[in-house]
């Protein structure tokens, strides 16, 4: 009978010079750690890698999803609601949602809310209530991004008429909303935003908020309105049935456009600032202002046409009006009170150059304009003063 041969891959490798005969125990010995051995090869190939593993980055396996979703489980809607958020926390929409006669879209009655409606779009109905609505007094810190709200019976997105402070909107599209687009409590944010063809306010803040890369269009009041101490930045405002932009006193608006509003362009009061903007073609004021502002480096061109008014309009006094160009306007630059000061400013084309009240430091100077053309690196004639500070009609 034949045995069959150990598998040399097994066997110990004893030291050639061992001798034959060794004591029991020592052979066992030996014996026993080659096994063990041989044991620790094969578990180490049974357990190991491909050796070729493949390329790339090796992916994350995914978490639990940290956020609550929106849904009849988790936010139960009351007889005026769809869906209610109650608690504090972040919420995400899981698809599109339909309105109902008499009832929010979704109702938020929780401070230190953020939700996320995920790209989907909330469709009202005639007679629903808002699209998304703080319906309770005074909270603060909810957070409404990424989705559109279209065609609600009231607001689309509503966090202003509670008064929800320092509260954000960012990236909604807002649009044919019975009442106004979006709005916002005190210090309140919006970043990002539309609103078009709303009934009411396309986009609005109560005092001391941030409105930014923001557009109003088509909207049946202000395009964008803004309470006292206000910053509204890089926004327009067009085709809107009042002002384009309008604010309380106190505010900054810069780098805006504002065209063919069916009143003024941009409006402010008292204390605020208006700088590096474009007032086009409104049926009033390009720009409006009452009393302690200041109106620096606009343009305003062709507002008036269609009613009355003037590129620039300031009503009151204690006024800086500098640097601006006005052009084919009713009036160009209409200033209705003494002690204003009126500097570097250029009109032309206007029905009216120039229309200021006495008391006031204004110089104008009718620059010449050149009798040939110029080619080359001379020509031309002096504007016709020198003082820094004169204004010219050319």
């Amino acid at each position: 009978m034949q045995h069959e041969q150990p598998d040399a891959s097994l066997t110990p490798n004893l030291p050639a010079n061992l001798p034959t005969k060794l004591p029991t125990d020592r052979r066992a010995m030996l014996a026993g750690i080659g096994g063990l051995a041989a044991g620790a090869l094969l578990v180490g190939k049974a357990h190991a890698g491909p050796l070729n593993p493949p390329a790339g980055p090796i992916a994350p396996t995914p978490g639990p999803e940290p956020r609550t979703a929106i849904n009849a489980t988790n936010t139960p809607g009351d007889a005026d609601s769809l869906f209610k958020i109650t608690q504090p926390g972040s919420y995400y929409l899981t698809g599109n949602i339909t309105g109902v006669a008499g009832r929010h879209g979704i109702e938020i009655a929780a401070s230190g809310v953020t939700l996320d409606l995920m790209g989907f779009d909330l469709s009202g109905v005639p007679a629903s209530l808002d699209g998304v609505s703080a319906t309770i007094f005074n909270l603060t810190n909810i957070t409404i991004r990424n989705g559109s709200v279209r065609g609600w019976g009231d607001e689309g997105v509503d966090l202003g008429s509670n008064f929800a402070d320092n509260s954000a909107v960012i990236d909604v599209r807002a649009s044919g909303n019975a009442g106004s687009g979006i709005t916002v409590g005190t210090g309140g944010m919006i970043t990002g935003c539309s609103a078009a063809f709303n009934g009411g306010t396309g986009i609005s803040t109560t005092s001391g908020g941030t409105i930014t890369r923001c557009s109003a269009a088509g909207n049946t009041s202000n395009g964008i309105a803004a309470g006292s101490g206000s910053t509204i930045t890089g926004c327009s405002a067009y085709d809107n049935t009042a002002n384009g932009i309008s604010t309380s006193g106190g505010s900054t608006i810069t780098e805006c456009s504002a065209s063919l509003n069916r009143a003024s362009g941009i409006s402010t009061v008292n204390g605020s600032t208006i700088i590096g903007c474009l007032a086009n073609r409104n049926s009033g004021n390009g720009i409006a202002v009452t009393t302690n502002c200041l109106v620096l480096a606009n343009t305003c061109q062709a507002n008036g046409n269609i009613g009355d008014g003037a590129g620039i309009h300031a009503t009151a006094s204690d006024n800086r009006i500098e640097g601006n160009n006005c052009t084919d306007n009713d009036r160009g630059i209409d200033v209705d009170a003494a002690g204003n000061i009126i500097i570097k400013n250029t009109c032309s084309g206007n029905i009216s150059n120039w229309e200021v009240a006495i008391g006031n430091v204004c110089l104008v100077i009718l620059a010449t304009p050149t009798i040939a053309a110029i080619s080359g690196d001379s020509g031309g004639l002096s504007p016709g003063s020198t003082n820094p500070n004169a204004n010219f009609t050319y």
